[in-house]
């Protein structure tokens, strides 16, 4: 099942289950919201879908078009938000060899190779709601920063336990030039307006064939110009059960928590965002999540 979260002409957020190209609506008393649908089924030990299955026969049923959905953000007219307003977002680093080694200038080892080969892997603190966009709202890239990149990346969505809830997409946009100036500098470089762009819906895990079986694809429009990357989730160094474990190792996560897993997909850095570049991040069976850049002020 699919769920994603809208905005009516009104401007009131309703909750939606995606059925080929329509979208019903299951908002109710019972599940106002994805979060609180989602912390309700981890009250009652329910899985995603069952708590899906109980809120659909309290919702309304109108049916939407998807289509007229998907659309940019514009006050007055029905379109896809965030499909959940996460209370924290948590990053996992340094997953797939190949950002192990962009760093490296050279050296024989640094702290990024060494994280790759450790058992404890690198988690940061990534985001709350307020710094995440949802489909085709722009993501930032900061008024400091001359090399901004997308890090397209599959997110789960983690129940208070630390269980796999979801899957969705994510763009983690990382100001690559302030992390290399100086490793210490990574809350800036990842922390900020617009950094992290979520959806385009949460997938439950039976959608998948498994998160470790996943094409990640992500492409960067220019005006006629584009450019494309790809990689798949199972050369994962870590799985997405391990991480969980050691982000909840002595730290309690609220329901609804987003833990993204890292990339395998680094642009070139003449690919580094610029205002008016459309990212689109597509992994199988997950989502499709597209979000034009502005530099902010």
């Amino acid at each position: 099942m699919r769920i994603v979260s809208f905005v009516t002409a009104v401007g009131e957020t309703r909750l939606g289950l995606l059925e080929g190209e329509e979208v019903v609506d299951i908002t109710s008393a019972q599940a106002p919201c994805s979060l609180r649908l989602v912390q309700w089924a981890c009250d009652e030990g329910l899985s995603l879908v069952e708590a899906i299955e109980q809120a659909r026969r309290h919702g309304s049923g109108e049916r939407l078009p998807l289509a007229e959905l998907d659309v940019a953000p514009t006050p007055g007219r029905a379109h896809l938000t965030r499909p959940i307003e996460p209370p924290e977002v948590w990053g996992a680093g340094i997953t797939y060899e190949r950002t192990a080694t962009r760093y490296d200038e050279g050296a024989a080892e640094t702290v990024y190779t060494r994280v790759y080969e450790a058992e404890r892997p690198e988690l940061f603190f990534k985001a709350t709601a307020a710094r995440c966009v949802g489909p085709n709202a722009p993501i930032g890239v900061r008024s400091d920063s001359a090399q901004t990149s997308t890090e397209p990346e599959m997110a789960v969505l983690l129940g208070s336990g630390g269980q796999v809830m979801a899957l969705l997409c994510c763009n983690d946009v990382t100001a690559r030039d302030i992390e290399y100036e100086n490793p210490l500098y990574l809350p800036q470089a990842k922390i900020y307006a617009g950094s992290c762009a979520i959806g385009p819906c949460l997938t439950t895990p039976d959608e998948v064939r498994g998160p470790h079986e996943l094409q990640v694809s992500c492409t960067i429009e220019r005006g006629s110009a584009r450019w494309e990357g790809s990689t798949s989730t199972a050369l994962m160094r870590r799985t997405v059960d391990d991480l969980a474990s050691w982000l909840t190792r002595n730290n309690p996560i609220p329901a609804g928590t987003i833990l993204t897993t890292g990339t395998g997909i680094v642009p070139p850095v003449e690919w580094c965002l610029q205002e008016g570049d459309v990212v689109t991040v597509d992994i199988e069976r997950v989502g499709r999540l597209s979000n034009p850049v502005r530099r902010l002020p």
